[in-house]
């Protein structure tokens, strides 16, 4: 298979997000695939094998769930990938689509929570408030929350009686409070810790009349669980003496913990005894696990993969759950750990190298979104795609990365952007004084957040680039305020200390059109016409300062918010970015 066909074909090759099961008939199983070249929602019966699509969309579906009792299935409709919309819902078995509120108006989404009553709670944003309403079985809804800052439906308790709510009342939509409340809105508890701690809730206990609340808590500097018992307060932490940050489910019965670590690229599983206390290592091959959720009987499903193997739903019996339809995709390399002194800390940050060619290699320094993410030991048809066209492929989890504690995560206040390049800077000249990368080909690339990056990085460090890439990328954060959804304005106004007319400093220092003037290397934007977390309009005027200072771009753009639901799609941009830095790198 030459180059070209097999990094096509990882994109092509099927994959599935780990099937979630209904919790009072759990051989009824809900998951997303992109088996017909788009991402959407597909049924399982585990009793009959028989999967059945359940959306047929022209840009994907990206949220479904399934309601206890599984008789319903719940996904949202947004219109042309835009993120904006409502939810609709089908029979588990097959029928007509109807909406789950149709007297609510559309709106962003920030989740849904489902009862074994037929109750609902739905969180949409619009208008510059954010909403939560109970919805009957019947479609009728009632308001039980509204807030101009960030908040967001976490779970509702099996009956219905009790919902939790993450909110951001305090001020900072990064470090949001927890509020349980009746159907009344009456608050029963909260849990706030103060300034740069949050608490993020996750489920009530899946039994009947259990009041407790499974939460994360940031008290010792990393996320943490935490059981809460919101009538009484009662709270009770989950400590683990390993490294990393965790992440918790509750085991079927409601007396253990599923313990989802994730400590330097890669993640761990740990069973946790509420009775005793004890902690069991789950053995799992070395790799990510990106889902994982206990199922009756006490063993563990998850969706596994590695920077060289592709995804499977692999189970803790050893035994592979299911396969995704059609040929697997072709493996790729393993990744190389790196630690780098940098101006904040040691820096981890991970390596492909091609397998064919001599070092120094052509590098393409591709950096995450977020910032609140973080690149790990994982399966990437894109980074795979880089390999195969001979660049190294170097990621760092930069300053303001989650995965190495909140100190990590929260070191960009107060230099949003620049922080997080000083430390990109201090690996590309470790990759360099090393003999890996060749400093006269290195393009600086990435997505999101990562886009963002690469323009603030062209313009501040001009000098060190040979080419760059920017996928949906913020170029102005003031223009991206006024257009974009309104959780990313909450999120804007948490990150740079307020609005842009409250911090305009702020916002001018960290935005790369300030620096515009400054680009010397080549430049390849991707935009969404209907993107709503980085608007176009503000990559528009970006653009056409680049046109006015005569500088070297190429701009796609496409009719989606991102584009990634749609296998074609990402094709094509994988395509256009490799043709790109072909023509501006030499890379044999």
């Amino acid at each position: 298979m030459k180059a070209e066909e097999r990094w096509q074909a990882r994109f092509r090759a099927s994959r599935m997000t780990l099937p979630s099961w209904a919790r009072q008939a759990p051989n009824r199983s809900v998951y997303r695939s992109n088996a017909t070249g788009t991402w959407e929602v597909y049924a399982w019966d585990r009793v009959t094998g028989a999967t059945r699509q359940v959306t047929d969309r022209p840009k994907g579906t990206a949220y479904a769930a399934i309601d206890p009792t599984g008789q319903w299935i719940y996904w949202f409709a947004d219109t042309d990938g835009d993120e904006f919309g409502g939810w609709m819902r089908q029979p588990f078995t097959g029928g007509p689509d109807e909406p789950v509120a149709p007297g609510l108006p559309p709106g962003q989404p920030g989740g849904i929570a489902l009862s074994t009553t037929g109750v609902a709670a739905i969180s949409l944003a619009s208008g510059g408030s954010f909403r939560i309403h109970l919805v009957q079985n019947g479609g009728t809804d009632r308001l039980l929350y509204e807030n101009t800052e960030a908040a967001w439906v976490a779970a509702m308790s099996l009956d219905g009686s009790l919902i939790a709510i993450n909110h951001g009342e305090y001020g900072d939509f990064r470090h949001p409070a927890l509020r349980v409340v009746r159907q009344s809105g009456e608050t029963v508890g909260e849990l706030h810790d103060g300034p740069s701690k949050g608490v993020i809730g996750l489920s009530f206990a899946p039994v009947a009349g259990d009041r407790r609340l499974l939460a994360l808590h940031e008290r010792r500097h990393r996320h943490e669980p935490l059981v809460w018992d919101p009538a009484t307060g009662e709270q009770r932490e989950i400590w683990l003496k390993d490294s990393g940050d965790l992440a918790a489910e509750w085991y079927d019965d409601g007396r253990g913990l599923l313990i989802l670590r994730d400590d330097r690229a890669r993640s761990y599983l740990h069973r946790y005894d509420l009775a005793g206390g004890g902690l069991t290592l789950i053995d799992t091959p070395h790799g990510v696990i990106d889902e994982a959720a206990p199922r009756p009987g006490g063993h563990v499903e998850y969706s596994w993969s590695s920077a060289s193997r592709p995804p499977v739903i692999r189970s803790s019996t050893g035994q592979v759950v299911v396969n995704a339809s059609g040929p697997a995709a072709p493996p790729s390399v393993p990744v190389e750990d790196v630690d780098v002194e940098g101006p904040g800390g040691r820096i981890h940050a991970l390596v492909s190298k091609p397998e064919v060619g001599a070092a120094p290699f052509p590098a393409v320094f591709l950096l995450h979104g977020g910032p609140t993410a973080h690149d790990r030991d994982s399966f990437s048809p894109e980074v795979a795609a880089w390999v195969d066209a001979g660049f190294a492929v170097v990621r760092v989890n930069y300053r303001g990365s989650t995965g190495y504690g909140s100190a990590w995560r929260d070191a960009l206040h107060g230099d949003v952007g620049h922080i997080e390049l000083a430390d990109v800077a201090a690996v590309r000249q470790w990759v360099v004084d090393r003999g890996i990368a060749d400093p006269c080909r290195m393009v600086l690339a990435g997505s999101a957040w990562g886009g963002y990056l690469t323009l603030l990085g062209l313009g501040t460090q001009p000098d060190l680039w040979t080419a760059g890439i920017a996928a949906v990328p913020i170029a102005c954060h003031q223009t991206s305020y006024e257009d974009e959804a309104e959780s990313l304005r909450a999120y804007h106004r948490a990150l740079l200390g307020g609005s842009p007319d409250e911090q305009p400093e702020r916002y001018a220092a960290s935005s790369p059109i300030t620096y515009v003037d400054q680009v010397k290397s080549p430049l390849l934007i991707l935009a969404g016409e209907n993107d709503t977390r980085c608007p176009l309009r503000q990559i528009e005027k970006y653009v056409a300062m680049l046109a006015e200072n005569g500088r070297e771009h190429e701009v796609y753009t496409y009719d989606a918010i991102r584009g990634s639901l749609v296998v074609s799609e990402r094709i094509a941009q994988i395509a256009l970015q490799l043709e790109f830095a072909r023509k501006h790198i030499i890379t044999h």
